[in-house]
């Protein structure tokens, strides 16, 4: 069965980008396959993408082998949705601008939330998920903007937030998960520098690849594994970055504060004291970076 998952009543549509989906897929999977409690709780993803049966037996869908991936993935949305609940609660003009969006879902699972989603991604996804929205008769809040964007284009991202409506003098949180190891190190910088000027008060969240061969040993099979599969895709790893190394471009970019958040935080955060033994993978890491 391809890797790629397909719309049972799409015809000749196209469907989003593989990244996307699976991370949708995957957000799903620890709903329907992970114990209690869940670390988030977002179907959303699957119902857009209403994938034929049997996509559970897909390779890349692998109930043991991409638990900690599937750890992972959960876990750092819930990371930036908690700062966003701490946020909001003392803000009423709080702004959320999700890079790499994909099928994120935060604006359906928050309908009447104050604050304004701007979701950034690449036109043809954001085309897709538009439509199946409608289709599905999902909600599509007057707070939710979509901002259509090539990462590794020569425009500007922050400017297409701006024609959007975002406003520099209210705060704003930037979460860019997942899409750090798919860019350039060129488009990495870029993405810090932007952010930093984003906003009077800006807030970075950004998940990054450590080098494959810094993670746990009993991980790095899957990981190369992986690998070679994004490659195959088209959608090669292509960033990897020692924490230290990422903490320091953050602050050479022009962020005030800049923590580094790493699996072993997290696992303590999300996963203490659950029976079935899930953790986060070792290979995925934060940064939290602010301006002020």
């Amino acid at each position: 069965m391809s890797d790629r998952p397909v719309h049972r009543n799409a015809g000749a549509r196209s469907v989003p980008d593989n990244t996307a989906a699976r991370t949708a897929l995957w957000r799903a999977m620890h709903v329907q396959v992970d114990e209690l409690p869940h670390v988030l709780a977002d179907e959303i993803g699957i119902r857009l993408l209403d994938p034929p049966d049997g996509w559970q037996d897909r390779r890349d869908m692998d109930r043991v082998g991409t638990a900690r991936n599937r750890a992972s993935m959960v876990a750092r949305a819930r990371y930036v949705e908690d700062l966003l609940g701490e946020r909001s609660g003392s803000r009423r003009d709080l702004q959320y601008a999700v890079l790499g969006a994909g099928l994120d879902s935060y604006a359906q699972r928050h309908p009447d939330t104050d604050v304004v989603v701007f979701e950034v991604d690449q036109p043809d996804t954001q085309h897709w998920k538009r439509q199946r929205l409608q289709e599905l008769h999902l909600p599509t809040p007057d707070t939710l903007r979509f901002v259509p964007f090539d990462f590794e284009s020569a425009g500007s991202w922050a400017e297409a937030l701006e024609s959007e409506g975002l406003r520099r003098d209210h705060p704003v949180v930037i979460a860019s998960l997942g899409v750090s190891m798919y860019l350039t190190q060129t488009a990495v910088r870029i993405l810090l520098s932007h952010a930093a000027s984003l906003a009077d008060d800006a807030t970075l969240v950004l998940s990054f690849l450590i080098p494959l061969e810094s993670v746990d040993q009993d991980e790095q099979g899957a990981l190369r594994g992986a690998a070679r599969g994004a490659q195959a895709n088209g959608t090669p790893w292509i960033s990897f970055y020692e924490p230290a190394e990422l903490v320091a471009l953050a602050r050479d970019s022009g962020f005030a504060e800049v923590e580094h958040v790493g699996p072993g935080e997290m696992e303590a955060r999300y996963f203490a004291n659950r029976n079935d033994g899930l953790r986060p993978s070792s290979a995925e890491h934060l940064i939290v970076a602010s301006t002020r």
